[in-house]
This record gives C-alpha cells, structure tokens and sequence, in this order.
C-alpha cells in the first residue's frame, strides 16, 4: 500500500512537471522582463497560490461537485475513510468524474496532434498534423462514439462527457488568448501587477490539464494534492534557472502530449466499469517520458556534434 502511495505521487509529480512545460516557458519569457522584486513576489506567492489555492483546492471541489453527498471534509478524506457508506459513494460518481476527465485529456490530445506546432517525435504526427482541418471533425465523432453507450449505462455520465469536452473548449480559448496576450507583457508595455496577474490566470488555467489528468492516477485529493504540488514547486525552480536547458529537450512535449492520451485511455477505460490496476497510470507515465527524454538526449547529442 505504502509503495502504491509513493508510486502514484512520484508519477502525479512527474505528470504535473511534463505538462506545464508550456506554462513555464511562458512564465520565464515573461518573468524575463520584470524586476527583481517582482520576480521573487511572484516565486514566492505566486508559488503558495499554485500549489495551495489552485492544485489544492481545484481537485477537492471536483471531488465535492461530482458527490456532493459526502460534503467537504468528506471529499478531502474519502479515500482514507473506513466509513464502508463512503467507500459506496465515491464508487457510484467516480464514472462520471473520470469520464469528463478522460474526454478532456483525448480532446487535448487530438488538438495537439491535429492543430499544433511540434517538432515531430514519431512519423506519425507530420501526416495528422497537415491534416489539421480534421481535427473538430475527429473531436465531434469521438463525442459521439462516447456518448451514446455512456447514456445506456448512465445518462449522468453521458452528461459528465459533454461537460469535459466543453471544459476543453473554454480553457483552450484562454490559452488561445493568452498566447496574443504573451507578445504585449514580453515587450515591457504593461506594468509588473498586470503582468504577475496574467501569469496567475495562466497557470490556474494550465492547471486544469493536470488536475484532471491527475484522477487518472488517484481519486485520493490528498495525494492529488502533494504529487501536483511538488511537482509545482519543481517547475517553478526549472522557471528559474534551468528552463533554457529544458526547452532544448524538445521531444518532452510529446511525451507529455503521449501520457495525456494514454491516461484520458485509463480514465475512460475505468469510467466504462474496466479494472484498472493503480500501478498502470504511473507507470505508463514513466515510459512514455523516459522514451521521449532519451529521443530528446540523443537528438541533442547529434545536434552537438554536428555544429
């Protein structure tokens, strides 16, 4: 049980590192142009609101919204309790929690594979990519495909399916606006305050990847909780001083774009009433970011020695 434990946090750390990549590039570039005082603010509060208010308090509503049977104190503990009544509850809404989940985490997928910039890590991402027209066709079809066996088994998780597509759709709309707003605060054009606060905006609505992503290894808040934040607080370290490194690995992306579509697998495997072993999302994490960290090393390697 304690290995389990370890496992599961080791891996929601290593999930919340890969996925904010993006969000810390944009932080460095950002922070890049503010002063001193207003850098070590934002690193130190900035910090305290990401991990506790933000990947905190975001995974436990999610909790209390899908169940709000077991009431807040109920939704933090449910996974520690002994209560067999609660054990019962998060049992019959975990479906809905992680089929909304794991339709978010496939749309992020497909929206990557189909419409975004890359460098491209397997053969297979040049074709989807020049087929980027496809992609609100692939998403609407999946929508489909899921909805329709997930209404026969429960209409409330057909509706949890919708609910993660549209989660989708809105924070992809934030992110779209961040990236025009990003070019105006790197030039020095707004003043420090507005730019700490679009950087707090940014990285509660980067977040949301990783919070929901995070079910897909525990239904438990408190270990949600400390894997998502020290992984947080790793990323805010690489922010810092290392990101130039990081962002020459330049296939992690992919194995961060590889884990979601796995996991959002996991989630809707298990949603659909398939057992899945608490081993495997982790584990598959591990993998797929390892693969893509040696394809990243070796690519850099040969880069080096050609000049």
């Amino acid at each position: 049980m304690i290995f389990t434990y370890i496992l599961t946090v080791l891996g929601l750390a290593v999930f919340e590192i890969i996925s904010s990549i993006d969000n810390a590039v944009i932080n460095a570039e950002v922070l890049s142009g503010m002063s001193t005082k207003a850098k070590n603010w934002f690193l130190l509060w900035g910090l305290i609101f990401a991990v506790f208010v933000v990947r905190g308090l975001l995974p436990w509503l999610i909790v209390f919204i899908s169940n709000p049977s077991l009431g807040l104190w109920g939704s933090l503990t449910a996974t520690f309790s002994g209560d067999p009544s609660i054990h019962a509850a998060i049992e019959a809404s975990s479906p809905i929690l992680l089929a909304a989940g794991g339709v978010f985490l496939l749309f992020l997928f497909l929206h990557w594979l189909f419409m975004e910039e890359k460098h491209y890590g397997l053969g297979v991402e040049k074709f989807f990519h020049a087929q980027s027209i496809w992609f609100y066709a692939a998403a609407s079809l999946l929508l489909c495909v899921l909805v329709w066996p997930a209404l026969h088994i429960n209409p409330i998780m057909g509706f949890g399916i919708v609910v993660g597509s549209s989660a989708f759709f809105i924070t992809q709309g934030f992110k779209e606006n961040a990236e025009k707003q990003e070019t105006a605060l790197i030039s020095g054009a707004r003043s420090d305050i507005s730019k700490i606060l679009f950087l707090e905006i940014i990285d509660a609505t980067f977040s949301i990847d990783g919070v929901l992503g995070a079910f897909a290894f525990t239904l438990s808040v408190p270990l949600i909780i400390l894997g998502n934040g020290i992984g947080a607080v790793v990323l805010r370290q690489l922010t810092v001083g290392n990101i130039e490194n990081i962002k020459k690995y330049i296939y992690l992306k992919n194995g961060a774009m590889y884990s979601i579509l796995f996991l959002g697998i996991i989630m809707l495997m298990d949603a659909f009433g398939h057992a899945i072993p608490e081993w495997l999302s982790p584990l598959v994490t591990f993998l797929i970011v390892g693969f893509f960290f040696v394809k990243s090393k070796i690519h850099l390697k040969k880069k080096e020695i050609h000049g």
